[in-house]
């Protein structure tokens, strides 16, 4: 078998219009167009072993195992890697299910459609799910966990943030389709003259403005200390000199960070002597030239959402801990 074509569909498409999020692959099943499944000797003893959870696909038939029914009557092997691409998805914790295959005008050519949640994950399926039908129809081992594994590290490596995801979870409640554009986390709700384009708190309706105000943290200092909002003392350091500057007027502990990061990345908290402090200044140099040093502050942190000027949520932002006794447990 040799797969001609895999391309994602984004949107609605010749398959469906509901199902938004689709692979179509186009599989030329060279001489297994000669060779249904009742066909290839012990072909379903092997597929319903490796996959026996795939009893639950009901296929053309409506009832439970009915894909296995299939199987043993005889069907061609673009179906069966339909299902397979369904099921391994499946199985690395992406729940999918809607497949179709469909021979084209040309004799042993199908489009091979199914549903995907990572796109990138759905097109490793398409690749993998050929590959396991290979070997089951040669009866050769396969590791089909490594696969699995695979598929679940795209995942994590390509998956939407949790600002980003919590949205697009409200919009799968709400029933609002959604795409993902490119493989960052800019994402669009909605087609045509309805659609929205959001990454991650920031959508096509925020200002250019107010985007370069929030992450210029000087700028932002300065506006909210107009306001009579209280902010950290502190100042911008660029070299060892501006921060000895910076220490004798508000003295110990200090925050050291990138003056226009993100993440928390480059960001050094609760200084409390210059060795650390110029240590930390290097480590926030590597971000940005230019440094923000403000007092360290204790207390709670909390992360809010504002939609049409109202607060809507809340979260409170805890750093990773653990709590124990200090012991540890014996293997008894």
């Amino acid at each position: 078998m040799k797969i001609d074509k895999i391309q994602a569909l984004r949107g609605p498409n010749i398959w469906s219009v509901q199902r938004k999020k689709l692979i179509q692959m186009r599989l030329d099943l060279e001489e297994m167009e000669q060779f249904p499944t009742n066909k290839i000797e012990g072909f379903r003893e092997r597929i319903e072993a490796m996959f026996p959870t795939m009893i639950e696909h009901r296929c053309s038939e409506g009832t439970r195992g009915g894909f296995f029914s299939r199987i043993e009557r005889g069907t061609w092997m673009g179906h069966v890697i339909e299902h397979i691409a369904l099921e391994i998805q499946t199985l690395a914790g992406m729940e999918t299910g809607f497949g179709r295959t469909r021979e084209t005008k040309t004799p042993g050519i199908y489009n091979v459609v199914f549903s995907y949640t990572e796109e990138n994950v759905g097109m490793f399926a398409a690749e993998s799910a050929v590959a396991i039908a290979e070997a089951l129809i040669a009866g050769t081992d396969y590791d089909l966990e490594a696969d699995i594994q695979k598929m679940r590290e795209i995942r994590e490596r390509v998956r939407l943030g949790p600002s980003t995801g919590s949205i697009v979870e409200e919009a799968v409640a709400r029933d609002i389709p959604w795409i993902r554009l490119g493989t960052n986390s800019l994402v669009q709700l909605g087609y045509g003259i309805n659609q929205m384009r959001f990454q991650a708190t920031i959508t096509c309706k925020t200002s250019s403005i107010a985007v370069d105000i929030a992450c210029n943290k000087e700028q932002t200092k300065k506006m909210l200390d107009a306001a009579s909002i209280p902010v950290a003392n502190g100042g911008i350091c660029v070299d060892e000199e501006d921060l000895d500057e910076v220490i004798r007027k508000i003295g110990y502990p200090i925050v050291l960070k990138p003056l226009d990061g993100n993440h928390g990345k480059g960001a050094s908290i609760n200084v409390k002597n210059r060795e650390d402090a110029v240590e930390g200044l290097a480590y926030a140099k590597k971000y940005s030239h230019r440094v923000i040093v403000e007092k360290f502050i204790t207390g709670y942190d909390f992360r809010v959402l504002v939609i049409d000027n109202k607060l809507v949520a809340a979260a409170k932002r805890e750093p990773a801990h653990v709590k124990g006794d200090g012991k540890i447990p014996s293997n008894n």
